[in-house]
C-alpha cells in the first residue's frame, strides 16, 4: 500500500511552478522544419518561421505568445487631371484595400504615394497648349493602385487609368465615350453630348461610374469608396459645359467641381489633396478663351491595427483602439 501524505501544511504560501525544457542539444530557436522529432511535454521552442514562442503539450504544438499582429490598409494612387475647353472629369486614383498580417522587428515596407495629374490648360480659342496628365501609381506591400486617367479636353483623347477620364466636347454632334477603369481599383468615365449644349461625363470614382451628360446638364463625377475609417477616398471630377455655366459637382470623395462657361475664363478645382480625387474639367468662354482642368488629388497609404502602437512610419494617430499610420508621402512602415 501507498503511503498517505499530510499535505496540509503546505495549504497555504505555496506557489506551483513548472519546468520550461530544452530539447538537449538544441538552441531554443527553431524553423517549422527542424522542431524536436520526439520533443517532452513542457519543451519551449522560439519558432523562427511562425515569429512565435511555442510549448509542446501532449501531441502537438501551442503558441505561447507571438510577435505577428493583423493589419487593415488602403492604397490609393492620384486622380487624374480634367480636361479642358469643354473638357471632362478626371477619373479617381486605383484603391485598393484589405487586412494581412505582419511580423514585429521583421517586416519593413517601403510605400510610394502617387501624385495627382496635372489638368489640361487653354490659351489660345480651341488649342490646348498644355497636356493634361493622369494620376500616378501608390505601391505598397507588392501591390498597385493605378494612376486616375485624364479627363479630355476638346477633341483630345481621355485616358485609361485606376478609374477612367470623362469624355470631353467634341464638334458637327460627336459624344465621346468615357475611358475605363481597372478592374477591382475603379469604375469607366461617363459619356460627353455633342449635340445642343456641349456637356462632357464626369471621371469614373472607386465607387462607381462617372455620370454621362446630357443635353441639359455636364455629368457629376463616380462616387468614392468609403472605407472602415468612415471616410471617402476616389471621387471622380465633375464635367462642364458650354456655353452655359452649368458644371457636374466632383464625387464624394475628393473630386474637384467642374466648372462651365463663365466671364473671366474658366479654372475648375482640383481634386482634394491625399484622397486620389479626380480634377474637375472647364469650359469655354468666348470673350476669354483661358480655361484649366483641376488637377488630380495625390493618393495616401493608410494602415491601422487593433491596439496599442507596434509599428513606425507615416504620422501616427488613433481612434476607436485602433493605431493608424497614414503616409501622405513616401516612406517606410516598419512593423
Amino acid at each position: 500500500m501507498g503511503r498517505t501524505r499530510n499535505l496540509s501544511k503546505f495549504a497555504k504560501n505555496t506557489t506551483t511552478t513548472g519546468t520550461l525544457t530544452q530539447e538537449a542539444g538544441g538552441s531554443g530557436v527553431q524553423s517549422v522544419a527542424s522542431r524536436p522529432g520526439s520533443p517532452t511535454n513542457g519543451t519551449v521552442i522560439w519558432n523562427t518561421t511562425n515569429n512565435a514562442l511555442e510549448v509542446y503539450i501532449g501531441t502537438g504544438w501551442s503558441t505561447l505568445a507571438s510577435q505577428t499582429y493583423s493589419i487593415d490598409y488602403l492604397i490609393v494612387a492620384g486622380g487624374g487631371g480634367g480636361g479642358s475647353w469643354v473638357g471632362a472629369g478626371g477619373g479617381a486614383g486605383g484603391l485598393l484595400n484589405g487586412t494581412r498580417t505582419v511580423s514585429s522587428s521583421v517586416d519593413s515596407f517601403n510605400l510610394v504615394i502617387g501624385a495627382g495629374g496635372a489638368g489640361y490648360r487653354t490659351t489660345t480659342s480651341g488649342t490646348v497648349t498644355t497636356t493634361g496628365a493622369s494620376g500616378s501609381n501608390s505601391t505598397a506591400f507588392s501591390l498597385t493602385a493605378i494612376g486616375g486617367g485624364r479627363g479630355a479636353g476638346y477633341q483630345t483623347a481621355q485616358a485609361s487609368g485606376g478609374s477612367g477620364g470623362g469624355g470631353g466636347g467634341g464638334d458637327n454632334g460627336i459624344s465621346l465615350t468615357g475611358a475605363s477603369g481597372t478592374t477591382g481599383q475603379g469604375f469607366a468615365g461617363g459619356n460627353s453630348v455633342g449635340t445642343g449644349y456641349y456637356n462632357t461625363g464626369g471621371g469614373g470614382g472607386a465607387g462607381g461610374v462617372g455620370v454621362s451628360a446630357t443635353t441639359g446638364a455636364p455629368g457629376a463625377g463616380g462616387p468614392g469608396y468609403q472605407w472602415l475609417d468612415g471616410n471617402y477616398y476616389a471621387g471622380g471630377g465633375g464635367g462642364s459645359s458650354n456655353p452655359t455655366s452649368a458644371f457636374g459637382s466632383g464625387g464624394v470623395g475628393g473630386g474637384g467641381n467642374g466648372k462651365g462657361n463663365t466671364a473671366g475664363g474658366s479654372i475648375a478645382n482640383n481634386g482634394t489633396a491625399n484622397t486620389g480625387g479626380g480634377g474637375g474639367g472647364s469650359g469655354q468662354n468666348s470673350s476669354d478663351p483661358s480655361s484649366q482642368g483641376g488637377t488630380g488629388g495625390s493618393g495616401v497609404v493608410i494602415i491601422r491595427y487593433l491596439g496599442n502602437q507596434r509599428g513606425t512610419g507615416g504620422t501616427v494617430t488613433s481612434s476607436g483602439g485602433y493605431t493608424i499610420h497614414t503616409f501622405t508621402s513616401s516612406g517606410t512602415f516598419t512593423a
